[in-house]
């Protein structure tokens, strides 16, 4: 708490105040308006000032406007255990492309990996294994062997999904496996007869894609699709709605039919769209607010996108080769960038030459 004198205060109600002894409220509106480098220096009058300035509250308004520091649009705090301002000192280097690159795995045969982060572990995915690797929390680094393998599959994993208490996974042979993370168990779902390209779990609901042009859902309780939905044409993306009512397919557009498509949980179609571009963006993440991320099918290509700007913010190549492997998918923390190519994971460091708040 700042010291405040209300004796004085009370005697004399108009004397002049001391910034440190104006109520907490007054202090937070003040400091609202100002930017980093005028917090920064506000910060070097006093301890007591110091420790005011280095609060959340008083970042959070600066944070909601930088890139990826954790505020979403709606306000909710992605990161909550990290201090907002060492977050904004982050956000200058994403937005300024300062990183540090290394190349903590690599596997002699080529593969189409898939990626999850949750919190200090990294689910990577190798041919029919899945494997957890911790992230050190304070270096960055990835453990060299995974601690855990999720296995099962008979042809090599295409796409997994992680939710509080399972990692949901689908096979090129067409099978879906529901692993329980707390428990080693397993259930099989069965129903695709081709490689199931993309799937997402939420709130015990499933919804699986697969080359067989058909989009399934599911729930946890039985091994057999609940419902089927036909597409005309083959399935590579879905996303479920977060009120669990609709979900989301993206198809290879090879078809008359309009590639992006809405539907309910009661297979009608509620929504669509055409594809206006012809380029091929294998994968994207956003920060929930204004930071987007892309990899390209070509020469090992990372973006990072400002949704209030129209160009490219930052470009990586993160392969020399002049034929190089797709990104594949990727994922990031408010601090690191992880990419997977097809025979080697890629990290950034955007902890790299902060600039100065102190």
């Amino acid at each position: 708490m700042l010291c405040r004198d209300q004796t004085d205060m009370q005697r004399c109600p108009h004397r002049m105040l001391l910034l440190s002894q104006l109520p907490e409220e007054v202090l937070y509106h003040i400091l609202s308006h100002l930017d980093c480098t005028s917090l920064s220096r506000l910060s070097q009058v006093c301890k007591s000032i110091y420790r005011f300035v280095s609060r959340d509250e008083v970042w959070r308004k600066i944070a909601k406007e930088c890139l990826n520091t954790g505020i979403t649009r709606n306000g909710t705090d992605i990161y909550p255990d990290l201090q907002l301002k060492e977050r904004v000192k982050v956000a200058h280097n994403w937005l300024d492309g300062l990183c540090k690159r290394t190349i903590p795995l690599k596997w002699k045969t080529k593969l189409l990996p898939w990626l999850q982060l949750d919190g200090d572990m990294l689910y990577l995915s190798q041919a029919s294994d899945i494997g957890a690797f911790h992230l050190c929390r304070e270096s960055g680094r990835l453990q060299r062997h995974p601690s855990e393998i999720f296995s099962g599959h008979k042809g090599d994993v295409c796409r997994f999904v992680l939710t509080d208490s399972h990692l949901v996974s689908g096979g090129s042979e067409g099978r879906i496996l529901v692993h329980s993370r707390a428990r080693d168990t397993c259930l099989e779902l069965s129903g695709h007869n081709q490689e199931v390209n993309c799937l997402d779990a939420k709130g015990g609901l499933i919804i699986s894609g697969s080359r067989d042009r058909t989009a399934r859902m599911w729930t946890l309780t039985s091994s057999h699709p609940r419902d089927t939905f036909p597409m005309s044409d083959r399935v590579w993306s879905v996303a479920i709605s977060p009120t669990l009512r609709s979900f989301v397919t993206g198809t290879a557009c090879c078809e008359n039919t309009s590639p992006l498509r809405v539907w309910d949980v009661e297979r009608k179609c509620v929504m669509e769209w055409e594809e206006p571009h012809d380029s091929a963006l294998y994968c994207l993440q956003t920060d929930g607010n204004h930071m987007i991320a892309s990899g390209s099918s070509y020469y090992g290509g990372v973006r990072l996108w400002d949704k209030r700007q129209a160009a490219c913010l930052q470009f990586f190549q993160l392969s020399s080769r002049p034929v190089s492997s797709p990104v594949y998918c990727l994922r990031f923390s408010s601090s690191h960038l992880h990419a997977a190519l097809a025979s080697s994971l890629h990290s950034l460091d955007f902890r790299q030459n902060n600039v100065y708040i102190r």
